[in-house]
């Protein structure tokens, strides 16, 4: 096994399958059976999911929210869906468990570190909800900061395309997917794969990213395991 410990970044989109809004029950079904494989294989995992299905707080404001309020309602989407995500885990024989960056016992542990390596070690699947706690930075952000405090191997950002791509392959279709590519890279040629903060971070902290596609049954796995799925950014 490729690496060890890995801090998984599923965006809320994904969740809501074809629907584009709320949780689709398949969806969240393949997504707890993959993370269940590899746990099972001995790689210790967290998750960071988005809350774009239910509420972004971008979107809030410009329908007249203001910008902190409308992120805190955000950070509320992402407790549901890990919620969702830890009963799903639960319910196929796992064992998950929900972390707060905001105090909500007792639906989930208020976040701390130790407290999440330790239940990492134990087989544990730990779901870090809330974004960071804080207005203005997004669950990429979250999925950096804590990928980086518990020491993850790697952040993987499983997406619904295959990878880092020129241009993005759904309006561009002479697009070409790079499979392996360096943190300068994506900056000079200004590829959006997270917020620049989130990036910045993995960059300034040697945490290698690798984008990858989420909705292909086993391909979580071959990720893990080393095999050549998505793309590798790192230096």
């Amino acid at each position: 096994m490729r690496y060890s410990r890995i801090l998984l970044k599923l965006s809320g989109e994904s969740l809501a399958g074809r629907d584009n809004h709320g949780i689709s029950e398949d969806v969240l079904e393949e997504y707890a059976g993959q993370i269940i494989d590899i746990v099972r294989e001995g790689c210790e995992a967290a998750v960071v999911i988005g809350g774009g299905n239910i509420f972004r707080g971008l979107s809030g404001t410009e329908s007249g929210f203001d910008r902190v309020k409308g992120d805190q309602m955000g950070m509320l989407a992402t407790i549901i869906n890990s919620l969702a995500l830890e009963s799903a885990i639960v319910r196929l024989g796992g064992k998950a468990r929900v972390f707060t960056s905001i105090r909500m016992e007792p639906v989930g542990e208020y976040y701390n570190r130790d407290r999440v390596v330790e239940e990492l070690k134990k087989g544990t699947v730990c779901i870090l909800s809330g974004g960071t706690g804080n207005p203005f930075f997004t669950t990429d952000t979250a999925s950096a900061l804590r990928a980086v405090e518990i020491g993850a191997d790697v952040l993987l950002k499983g997406t619904r395309v295959d990878g880092v791509y020129t241009a993005d392959p759904e309006k561009d279709p002479s697009a070409t997917r790079f499979e392996n590519i360096t943190f300068e890279e994506v900056i000079n040629r200004r590829l959006k794969i997270m917020d620049s903060t989130a990036f910045t971070m993995c960059r300034d902290n040697d945490m290698p990213i690798v984008v990858f596609d989420m909705n292909t049954p086993g391909n979580l796995m071959k990720v893990v395991n080393g095999v050549k799925t998505g793309t590798l950014i790192c230096d």
